[in-house]
């Protein structure tokens, strides 16, 4: 008799685990796998075995954590007030405490006597003097394009030709333009940079490219005693550049600061002959459809039109621009890939010739004398060269005479700089110090240097 009352226990206990862990698995049928996952019993109910106490449990969350996992608290809906013709709201204002029972007053924003800066309430956009409903599109130095160095050239209606001009890099060759031991003072410049100018262990990329850029720039002055042209430049940096332009229906503007220019007291020559300039009439421009030529970039409806600014005053001793100088890491706030970095490089190459070209010429659309401007980029290690011709300002359409860029990118200075060596598998595969020295990136950066001083 006690075996038999066991065994319907046991029949009974059975099934009320069964109808248990059925039901709730038809509770949460509809519920995905991940978010109903407990610490115990099985997959979809939480079910406790063997008959134990059901307890309410944690759901594990994976790949969140558990506070951005709760539901947010609806936003609060503001009262709406009603205001009835005739009747007036009887207010705790005069009493000035609160007073249960009587409405809160409204009282009329305090308007100061003078002007504080820190409590300045721009008025709406459309309300702005400057405001207009065209559309103007501006370039910054933060601006990342994302079709690189060919938007860049459509927007600047420019030949891009590969490799810096031939005549520039051969005055680096001449023996008469060479600094004295130069591979060996290159060198220890850049051993300067990257490990020795720091008291920590290596230094940071910021910190190593700018120190070497203005070692080189040094290293290229001490010919100033053999090219006394050299003697009439000048080193300009955070200055404002502002150029505006009509391409098609569209107007842009390039505003911002770059690194560092280098400004002379005479113009760049002309790298091409009238010949080669005629000839870019010929060239079609690439295009990237169906993408938006104006992708990227800013959008705003507050400008100034015929906004033509070098960043220097009209009396300025050294108004033409020679070399703007660009740091990868400069901003650690916008840290631009090569392809937008060479973008940035040349919009803004672009917008220091057209600017300049304003003040020169005025509204001349072909220029009689063309408006040359350089530029150099690193991050440390790789550079990119550039020579900007600005041949015309007439850039609405796709046809006529082009701009024409020079552009020799990605040149290695050097393989690596170690502070330790390289060890793989026992074997030294890099050793430690300065590694692959390429003297010919050094006489392209020379070159441009010399270029207007020889």
């Amino acid at each position: 008799m006690y075996t038999h009352r066991v065994y319907y226990i046991s029949i009974i206990s059975i099934y009320t685990v069964s109808s248990l862990t059925y039901s709730l698995l038809y509770k949460h049928r509809s519920q995905p796998q991940w978010s109903v996952l407990t610490h115990s019993g099985p997959v979809g109910g939480g079910c406790p075995a063997h008959g134990a106490v059901s307890r309410l449990q944690a759901r594990r969350h994976f790949g969140v954590s558990r506070c951005l996992t709760a539901k947010a608290p609806p936003a609060r809906k503001p009262r709406e007030r009603v205001e009835i013709p005739g009747l007036e709201r009887i207010t705790y204002a005069e009493r000035m405490h609160y007073v249960p029972g009587l409405a809160k007053p409204v009282f009329p924003d305090w308007e100061r006597d003078y002007k504080d800066p820190r409590y300045y309430w721009s008025p709406p956009v459309h309300e702005m003097p400057l405001y207009k409903e065209k559309p103007c599109y501006v370039f910054n130095q933060r601006t990342s394009v994302l079709e690189g160095v060919r938007q860049a050239l459509w927007l600047t209606k420019t030949k891009l030709i590969s490799g810096l001009p031939p005549h520039l890099i051969s005055v680096a060759e001449n023996p008469a333009n060479q600094i004295p031991d130069q591979d060996e003072r290159v060198q220890n410049a850049i051993k300067h940079a990257r490990f020795w100018d720091t008291t920590e262990e290596r230094p940071r990329k910021e910190k190593y490219s700018n120190t070497l850029l203005i070692n080189l720039i040094h290293l290229c002055a001490t010919l100033q005693s053999s090219h006394p042209a050299i003697g009439r430049r000048i080193l300009a940096e955070k200055y404002s550049l502002a150029a505006t332009w009509k391409r098609g229906e569209d107007l842009f503007q390039i505003r911002g600061q770059n690194s560092l220019l280098h400004n002379c007291m005479d113009p760049l020559p002309a790298v091409s002959g009238s010949q080669e300039v005629a000839d870019t009439a010929d060239h079609v421009l690439e295009t990237f459809y169906p993408v938006s030529p104006t992708i990227d970039l800013q959008k705003v409806h507050v400008y100034k039109e015929e906004v033509n600014s070098t960043g220097f005053r009209a009396d300025y001793p050294y108004p033409h621009a020679h070399t703007l100088y660009f740091l990868e890491g400069a901003d650690a706030r916008c840290k631009l890939h090569p392809e937008p970095f060479r973008a940035n490089m040349l919009m803004f190459t672009f917008g220091n010739a057209l600017a300049r070209a304003h003040k020169l010429y005025g509204p001349q659309r072909v220029l009689d004398s063309p408006v040359t401007v350089q530029a150099v980029g690193t991050n440390g290690r790789i550079f990119q060269f550039l020579v900007f011709q600005l041949n015309t300002t007439d850039l609405s359409g796709d046809d006529g005479i082009k701009n024409q860029v020079w552009l020799d990118e990605d040149v290695e200075l050097y393989d690596f700089a170690k502070v330790r060596p390289l060890i793989k598998k026992k074997q030294v595969k890099v050793p430690a110090g300065l590694a692959g020295y390429k003297p010919e990136t050094f006489k392209k950066f020379l070159a441009l240097y010399l270029h207007g001083a020889v």
